[in-house]
């Protein structure tokens, strides 16, 4: 399988520096300019099967960057099992808000992802096994077929994390998974992960 991985476009919570987690928040213009570029970028592949996470800014990404392809559009499926890290309590604040009331955390969340551990939200751990749970479970039904998914940028980061078989500690590593950046890994039959492409940068 060829998996092609896409984060959203920005979101108004991206510009806010609000943490959005699994809460839903909306595309900006520049966010919507992206993914159609995105469409643009991407136009020259045909896939065989696409994946969108059921978030809202997901699938208004997925809606722009397949407006002029009616045949892919048709194609998406929406999965919770693709929504971002779940922040609980820190949901729809601003991370200068969370770095004042918890610097710990705050750090841990920023440069010691492998201690974040914040009561009601998500490891990162746990983020990359769901993530990489669903990959595997839509590899098993999509052997040599081109797949995307649009997701989220801690989310996709998990995922390259495991590919690059580094540990979870690692998941922040350059480079950064800026909005509408666009990966590539070549899945073999044994599910053994290739990138070939990482944040619209070829690899290695």
């Amino acid at each position: 399988m060829e998996l092609h991985l896409i984060r959203h476009g920005q979101t108004n919570w991206n510009k806010e520096r609000r943490a959005q987690g699994q809460s839903e928040s909306s595309l900006t213009d520049e966010g919507i300019a992206q993914a159609l570029a995105l469409g643009t970028r991407i136009s020259s592949h045909e896939y065989d099967a696409i994946f969108c996470s059921s978030s809202k800014r997901t699938r208004q990404t997925a809606q722009h960057a397949f407006a002029g392809n009616p045949n892919a559009a048709a194609k998406i499926v929406y999965l919770d099992s693709l929504r971002e890290i779940f922040l609980g309590p820190w949901e729809g604040t601003l991370y200068d808000e969370i770095e004042r009331t918890d610097p710990d955390s705050y750090r841990h969340f920023w440069q010691e992802p492998h201690l974040f551990d914040v009561d009601g939200a998500e490891s990162f751990a746990e983020l990359q096994n769901r993530a990489v749970t669903q990959i595997h479970e839509i590899a098993q039904t999509n052997h040599g077929k081109k797949v995307a998914i649009i997701s989220h940028g801690a989310l996709i980061k998990s995922v390259i994390c495991h590919a690059l078989q580094k540990p979870i500690e690692q998941l922040w590593a350059p480079p950064n998974m800026h909005n509408c950046a666009h990966s590539i890994i070549q899945f073999g039959a044994d599910l053994k992960p290739t990138i070939t492409l990482l944040a619209d940068n070829p690899f290695p």
